[in-house]
This record gives structure tokens, C-alpha cells and sequence, in this order.
């Protein structure tokens, strides 16, 4: 079959449907909102045609992820959001994707486009009636700016629109900041291990904090890796995480708590390398796995 044989809109093969028939809404516990928004990068770009990569690499993975499959509980591809016009609206359409996912008792997992997306997604559980929850964020910045280059609503200060909601924040892998982002982790409270520990002394299970939410969302930005695994990114910082050692924190996060929803963010294809095309789409996989395994 031909990945074109099973699109949601040009160009937007549904996930892994070299391996499953696309189900209906109902049918599906996974369901994957593609967002191609590019609006505030600040290096490289790219990241709006990540969504339809991950999307068409999917097709050469194979349906057994090396522990389960995770793909029987049903992947539902949604086509793209639009995002055309300005961030807000954007974000608004993002937030009522997700709602609508949430309130069909589906999991929601969003493929970015510029982290700035994540804002949208928070808002959309939100609205969807989830309460008392935190994120987890794998990243190589903190991304705690009240604004840069005058934009509020920047890649560069997506969490702390979400510190502004009054959700606790958990950050992983952080190794670039400025003054500004290390007072506001003081101000807000935000937790962390940032990747200078995570590498030096190898480790790949942490204890979230006892007062943390029982539910989290867990955002990753592609640069929270190391630019040898993860080179596709429109910012990477060297001293990353590896590969395994991320798939086993999410799993550490995932034997603690609720994990309700995550979002892949920030890749951005490299033309002529379908290896880290590959690579995210199977990250998506893997993510789903464990939460299959230890969760349903």
C-alpha cells in the first residue's frame, strides 16, 4: 500500500499506516494532531515541515517497537491545523484540537513545529476540564523569556506562559540560558536536572518531587538531545542527552504519574538525511509504547 493511499490531507500520510488501517475517532486511544507552525525560530528554520516528515517516515517502522505493539490500541491521524494568521489564532485552533482529542477520551499527542505550539496544547487540557497537573519538559533551553525580540509568544518563551498559569514545571536537559530564565526558575519554583548532571553522572531514573502533580504532559524539543543524535533542530547545544537515556526518563516519569499527553517539537527535516526523519517518527513510537506498557 502506498502511504498516499492513506492521507488526511496532501502530504499528511496517517502514522504508521504501512502497518494499520487508519480507525475512526472512536476507535483509536492514540490520536496525532500535526501543527506546522513556524513563526518565531531564531536560528535555523524549518521545523514547519516536521510534522508531515515524522508523519511519512512512520510508514518504515515496524509495528513492533522491541517490547510491544504499541499501535493496537488504535493511532488516529488528524489533519494538519491550520495556521495561517497570527499566533493566537493559531494557538486557539491547537487548543481546540486538543480539547476535542481529551473530550473523546482519547491521548493527545501533538508533532510540531516551533515549541511555541506547547502553549496551545496546555491551554486545550485546560479547557478540557483537566485539573491539577504539571509538564515535564526535555529541552536543550529553558525557554522561561517574558519575551524575545518583543514577541511574548515566542519559541523562546513558551514556558513561561505556561509558569503564568500556575502549572509546575519540571525541566530536563537545559543547558542554555540567560540571567533572566535563571531568576524566573526561582521566582516560579521550576524544578530541574539540567544536563550537565544528567550526563556527568549518567542518569537515567530521577523521583519527581513529592508535592508534583499525579497527571503530566510531557513536551520534548528535538535539541533537548544531543545534536550527534538530533542535528535536525533549529537550535541544538552540544552536551545533550542520549538517546536511550531520554526513552528511560520519560519511562521513569511515566512509573510515577499520569502521563496525559506529550508532544514531540522542534525538528526540522534535513534534506538528504531520512535517518533523523526516521529517528523522530520512531521516538514518537517508542513514547507511545511505554505508555501502552505501563499505563493501559
Amino acid at each position: 500500500m502506498s502511504k498516499f493511499d492513506q492521507e488526511v490531507a496532501p502530504g499528511y500520510p496517517v502514522f504508521l499506516g504501512s502497518e494499520f488501517e487508519h480507525p475512526k475517532l472512536e476507535d483509536a486511544y492514540f490520536h496525532i494532531l500535526p501543527v506546522p507552525f513556524e513563526a518565531s525560530v531564531s536560528y535555523g528554520g524549518g521545523t514547519s515541515f516536521g510534522p508531515a516528515a515524522i508523519l511519512e517516515a512512520s510508514w518504515q517502522l515496524e509495528s513492533w517497537d522491541g517490547k510491544s505493539v504499541p499501535g493496537k490500541r488504535g493511532i488516529h491521524t488528524h489533519p494538519p491545523i491550520n495556521c495561517k494568521g497570527d499566533a493566537e489564532k493559531v494557538l486557539a485552533r491547537v487548543s481546540e484540537g486538543t480539547e476535542n482529542i481529551v473530550n473523546n477520551g482519547a491521548f493527545p499527542i501533538v508533532l510540531g513545529g516551533e515549541h511555541t505550539v506547547t502553549y496551545g496544547v496546555i491551554n486545550g487540557l485546560i479547557e478540557a476540564g483537566i485539573e491539577d497537573f504539571g509538564v515535564i519538559q526535555i529541552d536543550a533551553h529553558a525557554d522561561l523569556r517574558d519575551s524575545y525580540e518583543g514577541n511574548s509568544l515566542s519559541h523562546a518563551s513558551v514556558m513561561r506562559r505556561i509558569a503564568d498559569l500556575d502549572i509546575p514545571i519540571f525541566q530536563l536537559g537545559v543547558r542554555a540560558m540567560c540571567e533572566e530564565e535563571v531568576q524566573a526558575r526561582k521566582t516560579y519554583g521550576i524544578e530541574y536536572l539540567d544536563a550537565e548532571i544528567l550526563i556527568k553522572k549518567n542518569i537515567y531514573k530521577f523521583d519527581l518531587p513529592e508535592d508534583f502533580p499525579d497527571k503530566v504532559f510531557f513536551t520534548v524539543d528535538i535539541d533537548g538531545f544531543d545534536p550527534s543524535v538530533f542535528p535536525s533542530t533549529g537550535t541544538p547545544v552540544p552536551g545533550g542527552l542520549a538517546w536511550y537515556q531520554s526513552l528511560a526518563l520519560f519511562e521513569s516519569v511515566a512509573k510515577q504519574a499520569q502521563i496525559i499527553g506529550f508532544d514531540i517539537m522542534e525538528f526540522a527535516p534535513v534534506e538528504g538525511f531520512h535517518a533523523y526523519e526516521f529517528s523522530a517518527s520512531l521516538l514518537a513510537y517508542k513514547m507511545m509504547g511505554i505508555i501502552e506498557r505501563n499505563q493501559l
